[in-house]
């Protein structure tokens, strides 16, 4: 079959069943051309559960997948390919935040949305990477456990004086990228600006003119009056910003910069999981119940 064929397929498929197609921004250009809504993880999750499909079919992670479960239990939720997992996310297990919340008894754990859904499940509040200091804002107790991107949390930790117990976690893809690189780049293109990830290394994240989420990156590169940036987070972000800046010019930081596991996902995967309707991710109630407590606390704090 044909690209152009399998991607008449998938979309017949998908009215058939009711389905949404929901793709994050790090996936591959063709399965993001395809889907019904592109975003970051948990924005998918959430305008997925607005619309009126039986079935959302996630092209992401498996704890993505799982957010979407815990926002929408009602609808089937397929993740084309079960083996495409988060290494970040698999640092942090439930026994072991047990044991570190028995060793500070009362102190808040925030959680990256980055996370198991059993992880949510222990946690007092989720944060995305977008919120992350509003969310450690909105607490009243002056030190909380912040897992598991020790990145993220130190780089929130900068505009908070609160206390921060960070989890040793961290984005093995975004931690590819080095200072050095960098500022061999920025060296070899003055007139570029440099936009990173939180989830980068802090030394990285001091040569930044911005740091940002994934959909920040969005909307800052095209407001801005910059014509050329260096982007520093996965290589799959290049696509949209593209598309919506074809003015601009983008400079990828590294080409280490790709994740594997968000580049499993093919438009094959996607047709098989629409015909056989497998494989589904199914939170069970047990987990889902807290683990969207924690995420409702974080989405009842108020937007700018």
């Amino acid at each position: 079959m044909t690209q152009q064929s399998i991607k008449s397929e998938i979309r017949q498929l998908l009215k058939e069943r009711n389905a949404v197609l929901l793709a994050h921004n790090y996936m591959r250009d063709e399965v993001q051309e395809i889907a019904d809504i592109t975003g970051d993880s948990l924005g998918l999750s959430i305008e997925a559960a607005k619309t009126d499909a039986d079935v959302i079919v996630f092209c992401g992670v498996h704890f993505m997948a799982e957010s979407a479960s815990i926002l929408s239990p009602h609808k089937t939720v397929l993740l084309p390919r079960l083996d495409a997992g988060c290494p970040m996310a698999d640092m942090v297990s439930v026994e072991e935040l047990k044991v570190l919340k028995a060793k500070l008894p009362g102190v808040p754990v925030v959680t990256y949305v980055n996370s198991s859904a059993a992880v949510k499940a222990e946690s007092d509040i989720c944060c995305t990477s977008a919120n992350a200091v509003k969310v450690v804002r909105s607490l009243s107790e002056g030190e909380l456990i912040f897992a598991p991107d020790k990145n993220l949390g130190g780089f929130v930790s900068g505009f908070i004086d609160k206390k921060f117990h960070l989890w040793e976690g961290y984005c093995p893809t975004h931690e590819r990228l080095k200072p050095e690189v960098v500022k061999e780049l920025k060296k070899n293109n003055p007139d570029a600006l440099f936009i990173c990830h939180p989830e980068c290394n802090p030394a990285v994240v001091a040569l930044a003119d911005h740091v940002c989420s994934t959909t920040g990156m969005y909307d800052y590169c095209k407001k801005s009056s910059a014509q050329r940036f260096i982007i520093g987070t996965e290589a799959g972000i290049l696509y949209r910003l593209r598309i919506d800046n074809p003015d601009k010019e983008f400079i990828l930081a590294s080409p280490a910069l790709i994740c594997p596991n968000m580049k499993l996902t093919s438009l094959e995967d996607i047709l098989d999981a629409l015909q056989t309707m497998q494989p589904v991710v199914k939170v069970p109630e047990e987990i889902r119940v807290p683990a969207k407590r924690a995420l409702d606390r974080m989405l009842a704090i108020p937007r700018d």
